[in-house]
């Protein structure tokens, strides 16, 4: 993977706290030298009270041309770009960014995109389904876009902030055509229960939901990557449940990732 790396090879640092967990790094880089370019995903842990002196080392190193951006940065990173897709601008969100021609950065959200393939990859079935998505924050968001535009019948959104419900319920008001509610992490009787909050990355963390509500019929998701089994999928594969972690979600977004940054 890394035998044309040289002083020629591109960067594309991926920038969260924390970042031991991602996976971008293998598989972009990966993916990119299977596209015959000379890049390289780096991880870069930044804090948050540093993000800007990292964005301006970025913006100032010449042979980066793009960057990933996780949490908890998703929301601020979008400040720093110049121009954005139009799904990034609904949010105020990016999950990467590449150069403009003028060197400024242009950036697009494309986790929702990812999560849903990676849940129709491992069989769940979106369009008229009946769904609850537990977390409304950047990724949360992009994923209940997506999700509408799968054509999901419902989709129930819950939040431990109701006002970023109420805001998302806004945002989508076009999009939803009244197919998006704020409710409870209760899962009972929905088809698809999916977790797009951090909960599950630290070991210590609560679940983000009850799973003795859970049924063997529904599919669940869960956005956490670097983890494989979380105890939510671990939870819902034992009362039978089909799911799809987080490095799903990281493995189907490596195309778009690269198409993105390639301008292909």
């Amino acid at each position: 993977m890394l035998d044309h790396l040289s002083g020629a090879s591109r960067l594309i640092p991926i920038i969260g706290d924390p970042v031991r967990y991602v996976r971008s790094p293998v598989w972009l880089t990966r993916t990119l030298g299977a596209r015959g370019h000379n890049g390289i995903c780096v991880p870069l842990e930044v804090p948050v009270d540093k993000l800007g002196v990292v964005m301006a080392g970025l913006s100032a190193s010449g042979n980066v041309d793009g960057i990933l951006v996780t949490m908890p940065h998703k929301f601020a990173a979008f400040g720093y770009c110049a121009t954005s897709s139009p799904r990034a601008s609904l949010f105020g969100v990016v999950s990467v960014m590449r150069r403009n021609p003028d060197a400024t950065w242009h950036g697009d959200m494309l986790d929702g995109l990812a999560f849903v393939k990676a849940q129709q990859d491992h069989g769940a079935q979106i369009e008229r389904a009946r769904a609850l998505l537990v977390g409304a924050g950047g990724a949360g968001s992009a994923i209940a876009h997506a999700l509408l535009d799968a054509g999901v019948g419902e989709l129930v959104v819950h939040d431990a902030d109701p006002a970023r419900v109420a805001a998302l319920a806004d945002q989508l008001a076009a999009v939803g055509a009244g197919r998006l509610s704020s409710g409870s992490a209760d899962p009972t009787g929905f088809d698809l229960v999916f977790n797009a909050t951090p909960l599950g990355l630290e070991e210590d963390d609560p679940l983000p939901l009850d799973t003795a509500l859970l049924s063997p019929s529904m599919f669940v998701g869960d956005v956490i990557a670097g983890h494989g089994m979380t105890p939510l999928l671990a939870a819902a594969q034992q009362i039978g449940c089909s799911t799809a972690n987080g490095d799903h979600m990281v493995e189907a977004v490596q195309d778009l990732m690269a198409d993105f940054l390639l301008h292909t």
